[in-house]
C-alpha cells in the first residue's frame, strides 16, 4: 500500500470513549504519573510480541535485533516521546486498538459509574487505562507506527486532540518512518512542564518501570558550564535495572517492586491482594510469581475471555494468556511462568500435548491454592476479601479439578442457619467443629433466592433442634453439591431430598410418632394421594416440619428440584421427575383435610400449589389457584 494511494482520514471517537477519557483526565488526574507507567508497559508488550513472533520469522528481527524502549522530551516544542522498536501496528489495527476501547464489559462498566470522581477514578483504574491515560497530561496525542514485515511507506500516522470544537475526533493517514515499532508523541498541556525534566522523566520511570525486562534509554544529561544548564548528549544511558524481577531472588525484591510489576503484568491500577514467589527445581526447572488481585475484572463470568498468566522460556517471552497454564476456575490469576525446559518454539497446539506443561499447570495451582490456605489460616480479612470478589468462580473448581476437590472444599464459605444472614463465612470445617453429638451430616438446602432458603419449610425440624444447615442459594451451588458428597468422611445431605433421617438426632419417641401417624392418616394419604394424580410421586406423613402444612421434596434419587428449574432456565429439556408431598399432621389445614368431603379436591390442590411456592416453584396454572383460594375463603366465611 503505497502512500501516495491513501489520503488522511478524518473519524470520530465512540460517545462512550470520548466520556470515558474526560472522566480519565479529571478523576485519574491526581495519580497523573501512571501515564508513563502504561506507555512504557504497552511498549514493552510490543517488544514482547515481535520476540515471539520473531521465533517463526527471523527477519522480522534482522534490522535491529536489540529491542528496547526510548524516552525523549523536547523542551522548546514542550513535547515527551515514548518509542519502541517492537512488533508495531498496521493500519488496520491502528484503528482497531487506537479507536476503540476492545474491552468486554463496558456496559457495565458504565452503568457502574457514579459521578463521584473518587469512586469513579478507582472504577477506572479497575477498567484499565492503558494508552488512553496520555490524555492525562496531553492535549494532543500523535503516533507513528509500522509493523515489523511491512516496508517504511506503508507505516501510518494517529492523531488526536481532546481540546476545542474537534475534540474526540482523529485522523488517520499514510506516511513514510524507516524503521519498525511505534512511536507515541505527546504535546502537554499547560501546566505540565515539570515533566520537561530528565531527572522527573527517569525517578517516575524508575518508581513504577524498573522491572520492565527491555531497557528504557534516554539521552544522557551533562552540565554546560557556558550555559550554566543541563544539556543533552549523544549518549544513551539505560534508566531501568532491565532485568527479569520474577528471575531475582526473593530477598532481593521488595513489596513496591512486586506491586509494580503486578500493576503491569494484570494491566491493573490496584495492588494485587497477594502473591507467591518460588524457583521450582528437580525434573522441571521453572519460576512462577502469580498474584491473587484485589478486585474481580468486569469481565470475570465469561470463561472465554483470555487473561492470565505470560509464560516465557529462558526469560523470552512466548505467549500473554496461556490459558494451559492455569485451570478455568483460577481464571483471575495473574502473574509470569518463566521454563528453562520447554522449546522456544512452543506453539499453542504443542501445549495442548505437552507433558511439561501439565506438571506446570499442576505446580501452578498447587501454589495459589497453597496460597488461599495461608491467607484463610493467617490473614483472614483478606481472604475475606478474596471470597467476596473470587468465591463464586472458585467453587467451579469442585466439579473441574479433581485431584485438588479436598483443598478446594476447604477453602469455600457458606452462609448458614448458624448466623442467618447472606454473608458466606462458614466453612466446612467450621461447620464440622459445631455439629450436634450423634450427628453425621453436612445438612444444606439449595434454592434460587437467600430468602427463599433461609425461610424454606424443609428447616423447621433442623430450626427446632438446633441443628446447622448450609443456605446454598447461589447458582455455581447446586453444581458443588452435584460434584462434592462428603467433606472430611462426613456426606452432605439436602434436607429437601429423600426421607428425613437424622439418626441419632431423633428419639425414638419421633419415631414411634411417625409410624403411628402413618397408620392413622392412611386413608387421607391414599386419598390426597389419587386426587392430586401425576403431579406427585407419592403423599406421606412427615415431622420435618413444626409451622407448615406441607412441603414438597424430591425422592433419594431424583434431581433436585431447584436444579431441575436451573436446568430448565438455562434451556436443557430434562426428564420430567415428580415430587412428593409431604404432610404434617398436627397442622390445623390437615387436620381439616381429613374429615373434608365437599371441596376436597381444592384443598388438596391448594396445599400442593402453597408447597410448590414455598419450595421457591412456580406455578403452572397460577389463575385456577387463586380461582379456589377466593372459592375456599367464600365457602369458610358462608360456614
Amino acid at each position: 500500500m503505497a502512500v501516495e494511494q491513501m489520503s488522511a482520514q478524518t473519524m470520530n471517537f465512540q460517545a462512550e470513549v470520548k466520556q470515558l477519557l474526560h472522566l480519565m483526565i479529571h478523576s485519574l488526574y491526581s495519580n497523573r504519573e501512571i501515564f508513563l507507567r502504561e506507555l512504557v508497559s504497552n511498549a514493552s508488550d510490543a517488544c514482547d510480541k515481535l520476540r515471539f513472533e520473531a521465533l517463526e520469522n527471523g527477519a522480522l528481527l534482522a534490522e535491529d535485533a536489540e529491542l528496547k524502549i526510548r524516552v525523549a522530551y523536547d523542551k522548546a516544542a514542550r513535547t515527551l516521546t515514548i518509542a519502541d522498536n517492537g512488533i508495531g501496528m498496521s493500519r488496520d489495527e491502528v484503528v482497531t486498538h487506537l479507536g476503540t476501547i476492545a474491552k468486554s464489559g463496558t456496559k457495565e462498566f458504565f452503568g457502574k459509574l457514579t459521578g463521584d470522581q473518587q469512586k469513579d477514578a478507582h472504577l477506572i483504574g479497575q477498567f484499565g487505562v492503558g494508552f488512553y491515560s496520555a490524555f492525562i497530561v496531553a492535549d494532543t496525542v500523535t503516533v507513528r507506527t509500522r509493523r515489523a514485515g511491512l516496508s517504511a511507506g506503508d507505516a501510518v500516522k494517529w492523531e488526536c486532540t481532546m481540546t476545542g470544537d474537534t475534540a474526540g475526533q482523529y485522523t488517520v493517514e499514510p506516511i513514510e518512518k524507516a524503521s519498525r515499532g511505534t512511536e507515541i508523541t505527546l504535546h502537554l498541556r499547560e501546566d505540565q512542564d515539570d515533566l520537561l525534566s530528565a531527572w522527573k522523566l527517569q525517578s517516575i520511570i524508575r518508581k513504577y518501570s524498573d522491572h520492565i525486562l527491555q531497557p528504557i534509554v534516554m539521552k544522557k544529561e551533562s552540565w554546560d558550564e557556558d550555559k550554566k544548564e543541563q544539556v543533552v548528549t549523544d549518549e544513551d544511558e539505560t534508566v531501568n535495572k532491565a532485568n527479569a524481577l520474577w528471575a531475582r531472588p526473593k530477598s532481593d525484591v521488595s513489596d513496591e517492586e512486586y506491586t509494580e510489576f503486578y500493576k503491569h503484568v494484570g494491566h491493573d491500577y490496584e495492588p494485587p491482594l497477594a502473591w507467591t514467589h518460588s524457583r521450582v527445581e528437580g525434573r522441571h526447572e521453572y519460576t512462577q510469581l502469580l498474584y491473587v488481585p484485589g478486585h474481580a475484572p468486569f469481565d470475570m463470568w465469561d470463561r472465554q475471555a483470555r487473561h492470565g498468566v505470560k509464560l516465557y522460556v529462558r526469560r523470552v517471552f512466548i505467549m500473554d494468556d496461556a490459558e494451559k497454564l492455569m485451570p478455568l476456575y483460577l481464571r483471575f490469576v495473574r502473574g509470569v511462568v518463566d521454563s528453562n525446559d520447554l522449546p522456544l518454539n512452543v506453539s499453542r497446539e504443542i501445549l495442548q500435548e505437552s507433558k511439561d506443561i501439565d506438571t506446570l499447570r499442576a505446580g501452578c495451582t498447587k501454589k495459589v491454592l497453597g496460597l488461599l490456605e495461608d491467607l484463610a489460616e493467617n490473614q483472614k480479612d483478606k481472604y475475606t476479601t478474596f471470597w467476596k470478589e473470587f468465591g463464586q468462580v472458585l467453587k467451579e473448581g469442585v466439579g473441574e479439578d479433581f485431584s485438588n476437590k479436598e483443598k478446594i472444599a476447604g477453602l469455600l464459605r457458606f452462609a448458614s442457619t448458624q448466623a442467618d444472614t447472606a454473608d458466606e463465612t462458614v466453612s466446612l470445617a467450621d461447620y464440622i467443629g459445631r455439629m450436634k453429638e450423634g450427628q453425621d451430616k453436612i445438612y444444606y438446602v439449595t434454592a434460587d433466592s437467600f430468602n427463599a432458603a433461609k425461610n424454606s419449610p424443609h428447616l423447621e425440624i433442623f430450626r427446632k433442634k438446633g441443628i446447622e444447615v448450609l443456605l446454598l442459594s447461589n447458582r455455581v451451588d447446586e453444581w458443588v453439591v452435584g460434584h462434592l458428597t462428603e467433606f472430611d468422611g462426613k456426606a452432605l445431605a439436602s434436607v429437601a431430598k429423600g426421607g428425613l433421617d437424622l439418626g441419632t438426632l431423633e428419639d425414638e419417641a419421633e419415631k414411634a410418632a411417625v409410624e403411628k401417624e402413618t397408620g392413622e392418616f392412611k386413608e387421607l394419604l391414599d386419598k390426597m394421594k389419587g386426587s392430586l394424580g401425576d403431579k406427585v410421586k407419592d403423599v406421606r406423613i412427615t415431622h420435618r416440619l413444626t409451622d407448615s402444612p406441607a412441603c414438597l421434596v424430591a425422592d433419594e434419587h431424583d434431581m433436585g428440584m431447584n436444579l431441575a428449574r436451573l436446568m430448565k432456565a438455562a434451556g436443557q429439556s430434562m426428564p420430567m421427575s415428580r415430587p412428593i408431598l409431604e404432610i404434617n399432621p398436627a397442622h390445623p389445614v390437615v387436620l381439616r383435610l381429613k374429615y373434608e368431603t365437599g371441596q376436597f379436591d381444592d384443598w388438596a390442590a391448594v396445599l400442593f400449589d402453597q408447597a410448590l411456592l414455598a419450595e421457591g416453584g412456580t406455578l403452572d396454572d397460577p389463575a385456577s389457584f387463586v380461582k379456589r383460594i377466593n372459592q375456599l375463603m367464600l365457602a369458610m366465611n358462608a360456614g
